[in-house]
């Protein structure tokens, strides 16, 4: 009687297992789609500058083709490289180019990796509304930035900033796993040099945005998309006499802000199968109206974009 039971109950755990749920994998090593009513879910992770980007594509490649789900992630351009040299996700986004170690890293694992540029940016230099600067060239940034650099004090760079008493220049930076983090390294700089001790280091983009416009000592930077009315962004210019460019998606484009770069993101090998096809779409005039809609530079015109 009890084995009858017990038998009984495992027959019906078996059937509702097999009935419930709708069947979702993430796609093979070639992306190919899976059988008929089956979802393929693509794992997309890394920078954070790219991430509210990469959330509009999934969320609007969900019309385009039901059957293929995009699950976002941020964590940083490290990060989501990392995790594509593991074989864990799909598409990683990255705000800088891979580093030859990180490349080393895939081939050794037996991955080639491939870079897709998908749109450009504007890395912009915010202070808070009450600071008084219009302008700052990359030297100046270095100086407040850069280990050795002199600038600790507003009053080194002939400012006087309301509601800050202090006089101290809060340095607001990004965490070391950040591709925003490294390409500032890089361009301000000079990549050799390293960064000053004693910033304050924050996880995201939004995050930098957030504390300089609550900070009236404050700098900070970070994509242009996380722009906002609550923060004020200064012109760069390159050299002292060199002309003092505003971040814009144009300026990023054509190359004359000093502090522009590709966004990218990396795919382990030619894509294939679902993962070409959603790139490709990433790369239409839908997929680059979006991008332009979020404040970053498609990688072609894309006039007109709907509203």
């Amino acid at each position: 009687m009890t084995n009858n039971r017990t038998l009984i109950l495992l027959a019906s755990a078996a059937l509702l297992a097999a009935g419930c749920g709708r069947p979702e994998r993430s796609n093979g090593s070639d992306g190919s789609p899976g059988a008929p009513g089956q979802r393929v879910v693509l794992q997309n992770k890394g920078s954070d500058t790219l991430v509210n980007v990469a959330q509009a594509w999934a969320e609007a490649y969900r019309e385009v083709n039901p059957d293929v789900a995009v699950a976002v992630s941020g964590g940083g351009s490290g990060t989501g490289i990392s995790a594509m040299i593991n074989g864990t996700v799909d598409l990683a986004n990255a705000s800088r180019k891979m580093k030859d170690k990180e490349i080393a890293a895939a081939k050794a694992n037996g991955i080639s990796p491939v870079e897709h540029t998908v749109g450009f940016d504007a890395l912009a230099v915010f202070v808070h509304p009450s600071n008084p600067a219009t302008s700052f060239t990359l030297a100046q940034l270095a100086d407040v930035y850069g280990e050795g650099g002199t600038a600790d004090k507003w009053s080194d760079l002939g400012l006087v900033i309301k509601g800050c008493p202090s006089d101290e220049i809060v340095r607001v930076s990004r965490q070391n796993n950040s591709g925003t983090y490294a390409y500032f390294k890089k361009a301000v700089l000079g990549g050799e040099r390293d960064y000053k001790m004693g910033s304050r280091d924050m996880h995201g983009s939004k995050d930098v945005v957030d504390l300089v416009q609550h900070t009236p000592c404050a700098i900070g930077y970070s994509g242009l998309a996380y722009a906002s009315d609550t923060v004020k962004m200064p012109c760069i210019s390159a050299t002292a006499d060199g002309a003092c460019v505003m971040p814009s998606p144009t300026t990023a484009l054509d190359g004359t802000y000093p502090i522009a770069r590709p966004l990218m993101m990396y795919t382990a090998g030619v894509p294939q199968g679902a993962i070409e096809t959603y790139l490709d779409w990433i790369m239409s005039d839908a997929g680059q109206c979006i991008i332009a809609a979020k404040g970053y530079a498609p990688i072609k015109a894309v006039e007109p974009c709907p509203r």
